[in-house]
């Protein structure tokens, strides 16, 4: 089950269209480091797949995220780990990643 915060980062990110997208709550990881609360929700890691990245760099499409989610980042979320790739590179191997 997903908290709020994790809720709204999934419905701001929909703008993007993911192919795939997961948000992983990794606050439990932090407990006790700077920016880590009780209640969780701080640290995330996103996964995110999107054909609208294509022709961008990394740089680019982490910097399209972090834009969308700049009130997360200024309220509620102290660290974000991201993953942006399109949906030919997320295949490994001809494998979905």
């Amino acid at each position: 089950m997903s908290g709020p915060v994790a809720e709204r980062i999934r419905r701001k990110l929909t703008v993007l269209q993911p192919t795939r997208l997961a948000i992983h709550d990794d606050s439990q990881r932090h407990a006790g480091h700077a920016g880590a609360r009780p209640g969780g929700e701080s640290h995330f890691r996103v996964e995110i797949v999107s054909p609208a990245f294509a022709g961008e760099s990394q740089l680019v499409r982490q910097r399209r995220v972090y834009a969308l989610l700049a009130d997360e980042l200024r309220v509620s979320v102290h660290a974000l780990q991201l993953s942006t790739l399109t949906p030919e590179e997320d295949q490994i191997d001809g494998q979905p990643g």
